[in-house]
């Protein structure tokens, strides 16, 4: 029997579920499990969770037989779709020969540093050196820590505040969850840590409504600047900001804003630090979305799309002049982990960017199909709950409004449509997420049109119905 005929196999026994183990599966997930970012008394009421039992390119398939086109490429990351079976096989060949070491000890493997050599190619810039995680969160968490070493390394201690801003989403622990501007996330725990400013976001639908563009990228950029003169620049190691925010609705920033930012940081001397964890990899139509912006971050944070999300592995880039200070000054960096640079996660990530650059699939997004599905949900622009649509390479979102032409929600509350909408959706097959009241996406790159002209299909069903469910909800209110 073959690879591909043992792993089809395999998968037949491990989908086929009876209707008992259907039912037992759901009962140890509400007795056992604690799924992320939920509510555990829904989960209980509504008898456990939705269980994903195969997938393949962009089709993700539950246990209860049901087939959705994942419009949200797992959580942000299934670059190259579902079934890679090469990067099955770089996993299984790994671990063969080396499944661990780690690189505490003065000590390395030869896929960590392949791939650190791999992502400084594709990095460009000066962004030569590379530290290995596991989650965004931690690559996030690491450039914290190096930002504020580096500048108690120079002298500068003080040097300790960074700037972000609202909605901005830069992970879960405790200072990625700081960094972020979640208030919910905030909430639990006493958060944000001391020493995290927060600045409005560059979220033109949101808050400037009507506003020119120029004007509105202008006063975005100028409310980081009033920031660092509040707090003093002498105290300022950093600013941290995701290229387009995926977490806090698909925020994509006006033209202008981006150079603007990097400008300002430049001038007091502030780190400049960009969150690649969603648009890295090819998502925006560039290898980095930063590279889209035509800016230089000091340090850049990715994850995701790094191995498609086949193992968990992020890591955090950083700068030669930063770098050249560390070995200059000297000293342990007493940060890492168990796994930094497990060298059976470095060895499928190096395999997904060989099949990323092997497709072309960054050229792809910037040619064909980011292109295709703007227009497409361009559409949509016409239905009457739909206040805006947009769209950036192979990431966009719908805005639902009340009213058409305006920025009105539902019931007077922002968050009332959009789970009423995503709901829909996923009863009709396409899997997409709701933030607030802007229905977000971001597919595999490997989708074609005729997934793109599916996943337009089910939106524009799935707001119909919804719009009848929200006037009702409106009218009671």
């Amino acid at each position: 029997m073959t690879r591909r005929a043992q792993a089809g196999s395999l998968l037949g026994m491990n989908t086929q579920l009876s209707s008992a183990d259907l039912t037992e599966l759901r009962r140890l997930d509400v007795a056992h499990h604690l799924p992320a970012h939920s509510d555990y008394k829904l989960q209980a009421e509504q008898g456990g969770s939705r269980i994903i039992v195969r997938a393949e390119g962009c089709t993700i398939h539950d246990a209860e037989g049901h087939s959705m086109l994942d419009g949200m490429a797992g959580l942000w990351c299934v670059n190259v779709g579902y079934g890679r079976e090469e990067l099955a096989r770089a996993a299984y060949e790994q671990m063969l020969q080396l499944p661990f070491y780690n690189t505490f000890f003065k000590t390395a493997t030869a896929p960590a540093i392949r791939l650190a050599a791999q992502l400084a190619s594709r990095l460009g810039h000066d962004l030569t050196h590379i530290f290995f995680s596991n989650s965004g969160s931690e690559a996030n968490d690491t450039a914290f820590r190096l930002a504020r070493h580096y500048w108690a390394l120079r002298g500068e201690p003080e040097r300790q505040i960074f700037i972000s801003r609202w909605n901005a989403y830069h992970g879960s622990t405790v200072a990625g969850a700081s960094l972020g501007g979640m208030k919910a996330m905030h909430a639990q725990g006493k958060l944000p840590i001391a020493g995290i400013e927060h600045v409005m976001q560059p979220y033109g639908f949101g808050e400037g409504f009507g506003e020119d563009p120029a004007q509105f990228a202008a006063r975005a950029a100028g409310a980081i600047e009033a920031r660092i003169l509040e707090v003093g620049p002498e105290n300022v190691a950093a600013f941290i900001g995701e290229p387009v925010q995926g977490a806090g609705g698909v925020i994509i920033p006006p033209d202008g804003y981006w150079p603007r930012v990097a400008a300002i940081c430049k001038k007091y001397r502030v780190l400049l630090i960009i969150d690649e964890v969603i648009c890295g990899f090819g998502r925006l139509g560039r290898w980095f979305g930063y590279q889209h912006y035509g800016i230089k971050p000091d340090i850049v944070s990715m994850a995701k799309g790094l191995s498609s999300g086949y193992l968990p592995i992020s890591a955090t880039a950083v700068s030669a002049p930063i770098v050249a200070e560390l070995k200059r000054l000297g000293g342990d960096f007493v940060h890492g982990y168990t796994y930094s640079g497990h060298p059976t996660a470095a060895a499928v990530a190096l395999k997904n960017l060989e099949i990323i650059a092997r497709e072309k699939l960054v050229e792809r997004v910037a040619q064909d199909v980011g292109p295709y599905l703007a227009r497409a949900l361009a559409t949509l622009n016409g239905h009457p709950i739909v206040g805006e649509v947009r769209a950036l390479g192979l990431i966009g979102a719908l805005e639902i409004v009340a009213r058409k032409g305006t920025n009105e929600r539902f019931c007077g509350k922002e968050g009332t449509a959009g789970p009423v909408v995503r709901d829909a959706c996923i009863r009709n097959g396409l899997m997409v997420r709701a933030i607030r009241d802007s229905i977000v996406m971001c597919p595999p790159l490997i989708i074609t049109h005729a997934e793109i002209d599916q996943l337009v299909d089910i939106l524009g069903r799935s707001l119909t119905e919804a719009h009848a469910q929200l006037r009702t909800l409106a009218a009671a209110a």
